[in-house]
């Protein structure tokens, strides 16, 4: 008799604690998606409406802040004076002779030490790199526009807070998951499933960055079909050897991009062709 009052109040009490965590799960993942959907800004560059968590002086200050660690984690900066002029140079007459110059951000262009590895990236707000390894490995001073074209690219089309704003939201519903499901097995899967979430955005920018690159060459005069010389040159890279390219994860197959920038080469001789 004892047995059989315990045991209904025991299933009612563990179905009770259920329904309240999975209730506070979904309090959890609808805050998330609400913060994501709400944080929305039309970029007049892009012609996209972005979910962004940053404004531009958050985007500025973040990068200002973040460039010394990404500068030591690269050996530091290249002593060569002549390169660091000629990357200045180069990115800064891509940012004068395109859209990127009506932007607000503070630019700077940084030859990093590192002749070992092979990349290039951007941080929010204007902060542009490109180790010794890869300016070694390209052949003409077009191919160079073509890199930090795809950097600029990178922070006008404003990737790291369109990323930051993402990261927000599947960490809010990964959060969400570990709540209804209480134990570390479904977090780590959550975690993996966000990851990927994630490494497909990543993916998908890459290819915009490629598309305003070649933009940003043609508007400085430079040879847009030196970027699959640059390609080329990735995918030498990434076969081994003394350098070891970066690039690929988080990157497309440059087999692929090379498709992309026939398209967007075509795209935008024919635009400035109708002006």
């Amino acid at each position: 008799m004892s047995y059989s009052r315990r045991n209904p109040y025991g299933m009612g009490r563990r179905s009770g604690i259920n329904r309240g965590t999975i209730i506070i799960a979904l309090i959890f993942a609808g805050v998330a998606v609400f913060k994501y959907f709400a944080a929305s800004e039309f970029n007049e560059i892009t012609g996209e409406t972005q979910r962004i968590s940053l404004t531009v002086d958050q985007e500025i200050m973040l990068g200002l802040q973040s460039a010394p660690q990404m500068i030591n984690q690269h050996g530091g900066l290249h002593p060569d004076q002549a390169g660091q002029d000629l990357v200045d140079r180069v990115g800064q007459k891509l940012i004068e002779n395109s859209v990127a110059a009506q932007t607000m951000y503070k630019w700077d262009f940084h030859l990093l030490a590192d002749d070992k590895t092979v990349n290039a990236f951007a941080l929010p707000g204007g902060q542009c790199f490109i180790t010794a390894a890869l300016l070694n490995r390209l052949e003409n001073e077009d191919q160079l526009a073509g890199v930090m074209g795809h950097e600029i690219g990178h922070v006008v089309a404003r990737h790291g807070a369109q990323r930051m704003a993402k990261q927000q939201l599947t960490q809010g519903l990964t959060g969400a998951a570990v709540i209804a499901a209480g134990d570390y097995g479904s977090q780590q899967a959550a975690q993996m499933i966000a990851n990927m979430i994630n490494m497909k955005y990543g993916r998908d920018q890459e290819l915009q960055s490629d598309d305003l690159g070649i933009r940003f060459m043609l508007d400085a005069d430079y040879n847009p079909e030196e970027m699959k010389g640059v390609m080329r040159i990735l995918k030498e890279a990434s076969g081994g050897g003394s350098g070891k390219s970066e690039f690929f994860s988080t990157h497309p197959d440059p087999e692929n991009r090379m498709e992309k920038i026939d398209e967007a080469i075509v795209k935008y001789r024919n635009l400035a062709i109708g002006q």
